[in-house]
């Protein structure tokens, strides 16, 4: 496109919008790794590592917007501390969803992104559009983080007989820790306790 002056010339062309409809052919396939990197592991390892960490990433995904789900929709006489607690932990989840990412990419793999792609392979129940009662809410969460948790465990044991340090430490200590303890915050709002006079 370019802009017109007042005779009518066009002298110069629209910086912005010149070649913003352009298409091309994807530069690496999904489910490929790039073969040669300055890296001590090799392909095939390398490969078999991001399968397992794109699947933790889709699932880790889809958990960071249950947090954020289950923030906005939920209500009753918890509603402040849980409105709070959830979106702190879909912060975290943010963090974790994108150290994941970073260590696809370093390994010379394609990072599942989309959310049309990730509800495809996910493993976590998807919940209904609809708001849910507390309980349901976390119960619901509580299984996501247990099937991501095993994940992890699953991971760090192909890693640790890999030789991929770099990721059985990732499943560790930034992802399955973390995941512990938010479970653990919010598990414990399931606890049936006396409010006023201990039994």
């Amino acid at each position: 496109m370019s802009v017109a002056t007042k005779n009518g010339s066009h002298p110069k062309k629209d910086f912005i919008t010149e070649h913003y409809k352009q298409h091309g052919k994807e530069i690496q396939k999904y489910g490929d790794v790039v073969q040669y990197l300055p890296h001590p592991l090799d392909a095939k390892v390398r490969s078999h590592m991001c399968e397992k960490l794109n699947q933790l990433l889709a699932d880790s995904i889809v958990l960071r917007d249950m947090y954020k789900k289950a923030h906005w929709q939920v209500a009753g006489p918890t509603f402040y501390q849980l409105h709070l607690l959830f979106d702190k932990h879909f912060d975290e989840q943010e963090e974790i969803v994108d150290t994941i990412a970073e260590r696809v990419q370093l390994l010379g793999g394609v990072t599942i992104a989309m959310g049309g792609d990730t509800a495809k392979v996910t493993r976590i129940p998807a919940p209904p559009r609809g708001r849910e009662e507390v309980p349901v809410q976390i119960s619901r969460l509580l299984e996501a983080h247990k099937i991501i948790m095993q994940e992890c465990h699953d991971i760090a044991e192909a890693a640790d007989k890999a030789g991929d340090d770099g990721t059985n430490d990732l499943a560790v200590s930034d992802v399955l820790r973390a995941n512990e303890l938010q479970s653990w915050f919010i598990g414990n709002h399931l606890v049936e306790m006396p409010l006023t006079v201990a039994e």
